[in-house]
């Protein structure tokens, strides 16, 4: 898996709670068009946490790039009624900033060859 991570702040005045659902409905409508296999939406607790961390954190899980190209694709386009689910969420944070990491090792690494 691939796994797209996302974090941020809210805008002063976003509510926790319509953000939360304005995540639900974008990853869902992702998910039922078939570019993530499963995402979740975290919120860090009892300020534990390096503070460059955002409070808020979004991990996209795709099975390979080429699903997750697909995706991008499909929100890149910036129309239909993804702009508008994208565009629900990206108005309600700031400060965001994204990774993307694969569990390991993965497919495509052969066990047991060292680099080194």
């Amino acid at each position: 898996m691939d796994i797209y991570h996302i974090w941020a702040e809210l805008k002063p005045g976003v509510s926790d709670l319509a953000f939360a659902e304005a995540v639900g409905a974008y990853c869902k409508a992702l998910q039922a068009r078939g570019h993530i296999r499963s995402w979740r939406l975290s919120r860090r607790k009892l300020g534990l946490g390096p503070e460059r961390l955002p409070e808020w954190h979004i991990t996209l899980e795709f099975e390979n790039l080429a699903e997750l190209d697909r995706a991008f694709s499909d929100v890149a386009a910036r129309s239909g009624p993804i702009e508008g689910l994208h565009h629900a969420v990206n108005s309600k944070v700031r400060d965001v900033f994204f990774a993307l990491y694969r569990d390991f090792p993965d497919p495509i690494r052969k066990r047991g060859e060292e680099l080194f």
